[in-house]
């Protein structure tokens, strides 16, 4: 079994992640959108609310399923079987970062893949970061995120 794991904060999920599995669903037989909690770190959102909207997002997709986890992701793989990371690029500071993280992932994951798709020009300049900021600043985030999705107050 082809089995991918999307780790990432998704402090929100966006439309790019959103088309990035959705585009990576004939690629593998179970795809697990992973939120990666670091306890030294701070949300703009609670853990909960996250893994409410991605279930929310992701409830007719029958090859996503939805989990959390902490420590190295390479560890994560491992512990459910897992033999593939799912990664977006959206620019090329994307993919130098990311060519640095699967060759440390390949070694720590004991030979983990990580697949690359490279982002539909329409999303490239989508980040939970922009989008996070578009938040705090008080804009609409609509266009930037799932329509499952409904952010009014603040946390």
């Amino acid at each position: 079994m082809k089995i991918a794991v999307f780790p990432g904060s998704f402090d929100p999920i966006t439309i790019g992640h959103v088309d990035l599995v959705r585009r990576a669903l004939p690629l593998f037989d179970q795809i697990i959108v992973a939120v990666g909690v670091n306890s030294t770190k701070k949300y703009l959102f609670p853990l909960e609310q996250r893994m409410e909207w991605l279930l929310q997002v992701f409830a007719q997709d029958q090859k996503v399923s939805v989990d959390s986890f902490q420590n190295l992701t390479a560890h994560y793989c491992q512990r459910i079987g897992a033999r593939y990371l799912l990664r977006g690029l959206r620019n090329a500071s994307d993919f130098d970062y990311e060519k640095t993280i699967s060759q440390l992932n390949h070694i720590v994951g004991n030979g983990i893949e990580t697949v690359f798709l490279i982002s539909q020009p329409e999303y490239s300049h989508i980040s939970s970061t922009i989008v996070r900021e578009i938040i705090v600043g008080g804009a609409d985030a609509t266009p930037f995120i799932p329509a499952e999705i409904r952010i009014g107050t603040l946390p």
